[in-house]
């Protein structure tokens, strides 16, 4: 045989199965037994452990699909780039995805920050995002062409927190907030939610995205003797923040939004420190199999890996490949993008396994869920 035949034919076996290069296909990301997906996470570094539990959990639904032959025949290929949470990185990465992957669409995005940076790429390229990780208003009002929420946003979160504070007499509410856009609107948020009782927030102190340097916040929240304490970062940040804080013998109730990473903010603090630590959650119960969306995650970690461990995040990134699996299922055997947000746009009041949401081309909000979380002492484990 002559040398190098065996790779060659190798290569073209490959462009059988999965299709032509993607600058020759007829729509990005489309080829004859295939479909990219590009997402943009952390992957590692402080924030690490967002990305991987999303994507281990979309991981589960899009192996399960492509088991039984994919989606219309084609197989759903992911392809992952590390931002370390970083807008730039972010940036860059979805530049490659648009101009050198050609993918079909963008998926689970993590960080407000991130998809702000990347969203004049979206528009230069006509790419749809489905399902980022961030609950921020900018973009969802005004509705963003391009955008497809599901999990509910941080102002919901925000005012159940508010109530729930409310109604215990702990009116009295410090923030600590991430010095970027999701850090802002976190404040907007409770500003906000405030409003109506004719209050302010008794403290309102920054920290820096990725960083552990938190003890100078952490002595002047606790100089304002608040009663509760908001905070809206990442789980490193607020882990940080915690320590500092019950060190000068504070008793506030600590409450951090859904975005902080549940599992990782657990490991990462102490056993008598995680006692009581409250996070806001918008997506159901993970150890709850009475809701079929939750019954079937379940049953896909462990069919995949009986030793896996279940958690919100993991939870979140199966429902949202559930979500983008049943879109291209109804875009058709030979789908476009603009058959693909149309789809989603047809979904209007729908529900993913008994978890409700809202789509249409005037309401990208997706789910209005938010419940109230608190953890144990041992790591990993949740009260609700």
């Amino acid at each position: 045989m002559t040398p190098g035949l065996p790779r060659m034919l190798g290569v073209l076996v490959a462009l059988l199965c999965f299709g032509q290069p993607q600058s020759h296909a007829a729509e990005p990301g489309i080829g004859p037994r295939s479909i990219l997906i590009g997402q943009s996470a952390a992957f590692s570094g402080p924030s690490g452990a967002l990305g991987r539990e999303f994507r281990q959990g979309a991981h589960y639904a899009f192996n399960e699909v492509n088991a039984r032959g994919g989606v219309h025949g084609r197989q759903i290929i992911t392809i992952y780039r590390d931002d370390g949470y970083e807008p730039d990185r972010a940036a860059v990465n979805t530049s490659k995805f648009a101009a050198k992957d050609q993918v079909f669409a963008l998926f689970g995005y993590v960080g407000t920050a991130t998809v702000v940076s990347s969203l004049p790429i979206l528009e230069r390229f006509g790419i749809p995002l489905i399902a980022p990780v961030t609950g921020a208003q900018i973009i969802r009002s005004p509705v963003h062409r391009l955008v497809f929420n599901l999990r509910s946003s941080y102002h919901r979160e925000i005012a159940l927190l508010v109530d729930y504070l409310s109604r215990y007499g702990r009116d009295a509410i410090a923030i600590v907030y991430q010095n970027d856009a999701f850090g802002k609107d976190g404040l907007n948020g409770l500003l906000k939610a405030l409003a109506p009782k004719a209050r302010k927030p008794v403290a309102m102190e920054t920290v820096q995205r990725n960083s552990a340097n938190t003890q100078e916040a952490a002595r002047r929240v606790a100089r304002s003797k608040p009663e509760a304490v908001l905070l809206v970062s990442s789980y490193s940040t607020n882990a940080s923040f915690i320590k500092h804080y019950r060190k000068l013998d504070t008793t506030a109730q600590i409450f951090n939004l859904s975005f902080v990473g549940s599992n990782a903010l657990s490991r990462a603090l102490p056993s008598p420190l995680r006692h009581g630590i409250g996070v806001s959650q918008v997506v159901p119960f993970p150890w709850d199999p009475r809701l079929p969306i939750v019954r079937d995650y379940q049953l896909a970690m462990k069919r995949s890996d009986p030793e896996a461990k279940f958690g919100f995040s993991s939870l979140e990134g199966y429902m949202a490949a559930q979500l983008l699996i049943r879109a291209l299922d109804q875009a058709g055997p030979n789908p476009t993008r603009q058959a693909f947000m149309s789809a989603l746009d047809q979904l209007q009041s729908s529900d993913i396994g008994g978890f409700p949401f809202t789509m249409s081309q005037s309401n990208r909000s997706g789910s209005s869920f938010v419940q109230l979380t608190f953890l144990n002492g041992q790591a990993g484990s949740f009260i609700h």
